[in-house]
């Protein structure tokens, strides 16, 4: 099983680092200083169990995903839309996408029973150019736990976290996710399959959608948060809308708030993905977060006024930063 790369930064740099540690066959796409470093020096991983250090294929070039079985795709949702038309027609037949990204996924409702079945997410897949490039017949959906970052060109360190939840959008077995969620676990990941990922989506985006803005417009870390009273209830508040969303839609999420609140804490002096992308001048990822939710509750008519302002807030911060 020959896998693609593309975007090999934080999590796809340590998904494939891992599977190259483990004897499979990777091609990382990436860019710049860091995709130099990587065909220099290879890619190093700085870990709590210990660091290790790979020496992948690497490129620039977008087609070689033509020569794999399986995409995973660590690029920002926003980059989905533009890149999928050229993505589409390089993959090979039986080649399978993981969607790796935060929020919630372009092929949410595909294979979703009810009124909403077939519906577009545009804050995601904005006119359905996605789902029409790359088909959800072929996408893997993945649910992450897993905190890292690129510490300089070559080098990723990763905190803590490797669960990777696989799916397919319909809930429908496939063997092509079995044999990637064995390559996973072969890895050092675990990588379980899941009959419906929903529950999973919503369970990391209830906290996605609190800790990322809210963290990008304090400059807070997630463990920094445990100090603040008045931060406690506004993340609360808002992942209360989204609990109240993802009920509307027929979704129950497997953990209450506050378990979500204590381990999202837990993880300590960890700055959200978004904090570093707001910090480095990158664009955010709001779209597919925020965004998301309050298109979703808009369509399922549930009132989310917390939500809505802390998307026009982090909106707000990034265009003030780019002007």
């Amino acid at each position: 099983m020959r896998f693609a790369v593309l975007g090999a930064g934080a999590i796809g740099g340590f998904v494939g680092a891992s599977l190259a540690r483990a004897g499979a066959d990777v091609t990382l796409i990436a860019r710049g200083d860091h995709l130099r470093a990587i065909v220099a020096d290879g890619l190093r991983v700085t870990d709590p169990r210990g660091d290790f250090e790979t020496h992948p294929a690497a490129t620039d070039d977008i087609a070689a995903v033509a020569d794999a079985d399986v995409v995973f795709v660590g690029l920002k949702a926003y980059s989905l839309p533009a890149l999928a038309p050229q993505i589409g027609p390089l993959l090979r037949p039986g080649a399978v996408v993981i969607c790796a990204q935060n929020g919630i996924p372009w092929w949410y409702f595909h294979g979703r029973a009810g009124p909403f079945e077939g519906r577009i997410v545009e804050s995601v897949d904005p006119g359905g150019i996605v789902t029409a490039a790359i088909g959800a017949e072929r996408a893997v959906g993945c649910v992450l736990y897993c905190a890292t970052e690129v510490t300089a060109p070559g080098v990723i360190r990763h905190l803590e976290g490797r669960r990777f939840s696989l799916g397919t959008p319909s809930g429908e077995a496939s063997e092509r996710v079995d044999a990637v969620s064995a390559a996973f676990r072969e890895a050092g990941l675990r990588a379980p399959v899941e009959a419906d990922l929903r529950p999973q989506i919503w369970l990391k985006l209830i906290g996605n959608v609190a800790f990322n803005p809210f963290t990008t417009l304090t400059g807070a870390t997630l463990g920094a948060l445990a100090g603040s009273p008045h931060a406690l209830a506004l993340l609360r508040g808002v992942m209360e809308e989204c609990v109240a969303v993802a009920t509307a839609l027929g979704v129950e999420i497997p953990l209450s708030i506050d378990q979500r609140l204590d381990g999202a804490i837990a993880v300590g002096d960890h700055r959200t993905s978004m904090l570093q992308d707001f910090e480095a001048g990158k664009p955010l990822e709001t779209d597919c977060l925020t965004g998301a939710v309050v298109e979703l509750a808009d369509a399922a008519g549930v009132d989310v006024p917390a939500t809505r302002v802390l998307h026009a807030l982090v909106k707000a911060a990034e265009e003030l930063r780019d002007a």
